[in-house]
């Protein structure tokens, strides 16, 4: 893992208010629980998660959501799950209103990993 990645991310979440804080640090966990190698970083400003291969997952805070960005194919396979969600193309909305969705968000993470890792 990059430590000055790390501490980016660190930064990034410190900074933001209640209840993104604590949304983004749940979020961040279930990341390192399926992808403990990967290395943290920052992409477009926001929390990524990296290999060799690139960024193969970011997060970010906003003031009504954790925006996830899977990509593409993840969003794709998991449509199903994503129908109560907002969701583009690579990103999905989860609501700051409403408990994240840990067990998805790691379910998520593991196909997404398992793509690029």
């Amino acid at each position: 893992m990059s430590k000055n990645g790390a501490n980016e991310v660190d930064a990034y979440i410190a900074q933001a208010s209640e209840p993104a804080r604590s949304a983004l640090g749940l979020v961040r966990d279930a990341i390192r629980s399926v992808a403990p190698d990967a290395s943290e970083t920052t992409a477009y400003g926001m929390p990524a998660f990296a290999s060799p291969q690139g960024t193969f997952l970011s997060f970010g805070a906003f003031s009504r959501h954790v925006g996830f960005y899977p990509g593409a194919a993840t969003i794709a396979a998991f449509a199903d799950e994503l129908s109560g969600y907002r969701t583009a193309k690579g990103s999905i909305q989860f609501p700051l209103a409403k408990p994240m969705p840990i067990a998805l968000i790691t379910r998520l993470a593991q196909f997404r990993a398992k793509l690029l890792l």
